[in-house]
C-alpha cells in the first residue's frame, strides 16, 4: 500500500497510514521498521488526473477538486504540491487544468520525519538534493560529503572532500555539475556522481560563504571574507571580473535567474545589485541595520529575499526598486531562507536560535508567519532546502543534525506552534525564567551538554546555563518553564538525595544505610 506524500511511514504500514505490526521474518527475527515518506501514490493521482481532467476549462475544474477536510480519511486526496501551484500563483489558473482551492497552505512541512546525524558528526554548514531529489547531499564543519537517501533517509556515503570547513554548495541549472566552496577559499568542481574534477583558490584564501550559477551556466559567482564579488568563466576556470564595493565580508551572493543581475549581503548593512558585465553596482539597499546574512530570488524573477542578523527580513520588488514588506517574526538573527520550487509565494526562513518559520506573501499574504516550528533545532539552522517536488524540505543545523520536514496528515498540527489546549489568552506567549542551581551546574548540563540538549528536546524549550551566576536560563511557554522546573527540580533532589547517602555511609563505614 502507498501512503501519501507527508506522511511518515514504515514498511509495515497498513492501509490508513498507522503503523502495522512488526511480524517476525522467516528466521524468527522481528522486522525492522523504518519510517518514509513515499510520494508514489500522490504520482499517480496527479497522472491520472491531469490526463483525465480537461485542461481547456482550468477554472472550472477547480470545482471538481476534493476538498480537503481535517481527517485521516482524507490522506488519500492529497496529491503533490504541483496540483495546486497554479491556486498559489498571481493568475490561480493551473498549468495542469486541475488546482485545488487550499494552495500554498498544502505545502508548510512542519512534521518532522525524520532526524539523521552520522557518526563522530560535526555541525552541518549547507545541504543540497541531488538532481532529481532521490538523495540529499550536506557538506559538514569537517569537510565531509554525507549522502542520505531522500525516501528512507537511510546513510548512504560519507566522503572527504575539503581540508576545512564546508560554507557552501550549488548545483548548476543543467544538473552536470556541482560547485563547493570552504573555508579557506578553495572551490572545487564535481560530477553528478561526486567525483572531483577541478579545483582553484579564489578570495585570498578567505572563506568563500555562496556560490551561484548564471541562468546559462557558463558563468559563476562567488563571494568572500575579503570584500568582494567575484565573477568566474566556469569552463576556463578563470576570473572575469572583481565587484568591489562593499566595505566589510560579503556573507551571501544569488544571480538572477534570468537576467545579468547580481545580488549580494554583506557584514556592512547593505544589500547590492550588480551588473556583472560591467562590474558597476546598480543599486544599494539600505533596509537593514546589521549583517545581511542571506539574499534569495524569487523564480519570477521580481521579488528579492534579504535576511539579517536584525531578526527581520524584507521583500523587494526590482521592477520599481521599492520594498513590499518586512516580515518580523524571528526572535534572534535569520540565518537561512529558501522559496518554494512551485509556490512563488511561499518560503521558509531558519533562525539563529533554531526556530523555523512558514511565510505566504504577495497579495494574499501577510507580514506574520503562516506557520511556526519554534524549536526546530537546538542551535542555529545554516542552511534549508527543498525537495524538487516540493514535498519535503531538509534543514542542516548547529546541532550536527539534519532533519526531514514533511506535510501534516489532515487534522493534524504537526510540529507547528498551535495547542488547543491552550485557551487561555497569553498561553502561548514567549516567556523567560531563571532557575538557581548552586553547586549542580555540571549535573544539568551533562557530559558534553546531553543532559540539557536532551531535556530541551522533551520540553520545547530553549535553555542556557549561566556558569558564572550558577542559574538555568529557560526560554518558552509558562507551561513549558513549569516543566522544565519539575523536572530540573526532581533530577537535583535525586542527587542531593544520593549525595547525602553516600555521606551517611562514609560516617557509619560503609553501605549500612541501605541494609540495616
Amino acid at each position: 500500500v502507498c501512503q501519501p506524500v507527508g506522511s511518515s511511514m514504515n514498511a509495515n504500514a497498513g492501509p490508513d497510514g498507522a503503523d502495522g505490526p512488526a511480524g517476525p521474518d522467516d528466521d524468527g527475527k522481528a522486522k525492522l521498521k523504518r519510517k518514509c515518506v513515499d510520494y508514489h501514490t500522490p504520482s499517480v493521482l496527479h497522472l491520472s488526473r491531469r490526463t483525465f481532467v480537461p485542461s481547456n476549462r482550468p477554472l472550472l475544474s477547480k470545482m471538481d477538486a476534493p476538498a480537503i477536510h481535517p481527517h485521516s480519511a482524507y490522506i488519500r486526496f492529497m496529491g503533490l504540491p504541483v496540483e495546486n501551484a497554479g491556486s498559489g500563483s498571481s493568475t490561480g489558473i493551473s498549468s495542469t487544468g486541475y488546482g485545488a482551492a487550499p494552495g500554498p497552505s498544502e505545502v508548510y512541512t512542519t512534521q518532522v520525519c525524520h532526524v539523521t546525524r552520522a557518526k563522530n558528526s560535526s555541525p552541518v554548514m549547507c545541504l543540497s538534493w541531488t538532481p532529481g531529489g532521490r538523495r540529499l547531499l550536506t557538506g559538514n564543519q569537517d569537510g565531509e560529503f554525507t549522502l542520505w537517501d531522500g525516501t528512507h533517509f537511510t546513510f548512504e556515503l560519507i566522503l572527504s572532500a575539503h581540508t576545512s570547513s564546508f560554507r557552501s554548495m550549488v548545483w548548476s541549472h543543467n544538473n552536470n555539475y556541482l560547485l563547493t566552496g570552504d573555508g579557506g577559499g578553495n572551490i572545487k568542481y564535481w560530477s553528478p556522481s561526486i567525483a572531483p574534477v577541478e579545483s582553484l583558490d579564489a578570495h585570498g584564501g578567505n572563506p568563500v560563504h555562496a556560490l551561484s550559477f548564471a541562468p546559462s551556466d557558463t558563468k559563476f559567482v562567488s563571494c568572500g571574507d575579503d570584500s568582494t564579488v567575484r565573477v568566474w568563466d566556469f569552463e576556463r576556470r578563470t576570473e572575469e571580473r572583481v565587484l568591489e564595493g562593499h566595505g566589510w565580508d560579503v556573507k551571501t551572493v544569488a544571480w538572477h535567474p534570468r537576467s545579468s543581475v547580481i545580488a549580494s549581503g554583506s557584514k556592512d548593512n547593505l544589500a547590492k545589485l550588480w551588473d556583472p558585465r560591467t562590474g558597476d553596482c546598480l543599486c544599494t539597499l539600505y533596509g537593514h541595520k546589521n549583517t545581511v546574512t542571506k539574499v534569495a530570488w524569487n523564480d519570477n524573477g521580481n521579488w528579492l529575499l534579504t535576511a539579517s542578523r536584525d531578526q527581520m527580513i524584507k521583500l523587494y520588488d526590482i521592477r520599481a526598486m521599492r520594498e513590499l514588506a518586512t516580515l518580523k517574526g524571528h526572535n534572534k538573527e535569520v540565518t537561512s531562507l529558501a522559496w518554494h520550487p512551485l509556490h512563488e509565494s511561499c518560503f521558509a526562513s531558519g533562525g539563529m536560535d533554531g526556530t523555523l518559520l512558514f511565510w505566504e506573501v504577495g497579495p494574499k499574504g501577510s507580514e506574520e508567519p503562516a506557520a511556526r516550528v519554534p524549536f526546530a533545532h537546538d542551535m542555529a539552522i545554516w542552511d534549508m532546502k527543498w525537495h524538487p517536488a516540493g514535498h519535503l524540505l531538509a534543514t542542516g543545523s548547529n546541532d550536527r543534525q539534519t532533519k526531514f520536514w514533511a506535510r501534516s496528515r489532515p487534522g493534524s498540527s504537526g510540529g507547528a506552534d498551535r495547542d488547543p489546549d491552550d485557551d487561555e489568552e497569553g498561553e502561548r506567549e514567549c516567556l523567560t525564567d531563571e532557575m538557581e542551581l548552586g553547586n549542580h551546574v555540571g549535573i544539568v548540563i551533562g557530559r558534553r551538554g546531553a543532559t540539557i540538549i536532551s531535556m530541551q528536546r522533551a520540553t520545547g524549550t530553549k535553555m542556557h546555563v549561566d556558569q558564572v551566576r550558577r542559574v538555568l536560563e529557560i526560554e518558552g511557554t509558562r507551561r513549558q518553564i513549569e516543566t522544565v522546573k519539575r523536572r530540573v527540580g526532581a533530577l537535583l533532589d535525586r542527587v542531593s538525595n544520593d549525595s547525602e547517602q553516600r555521606q551517611r555511609d562514609a560516617m557509619g563505614g560503609g553501605p549500612g544505610g541501605f541494609g540495616h
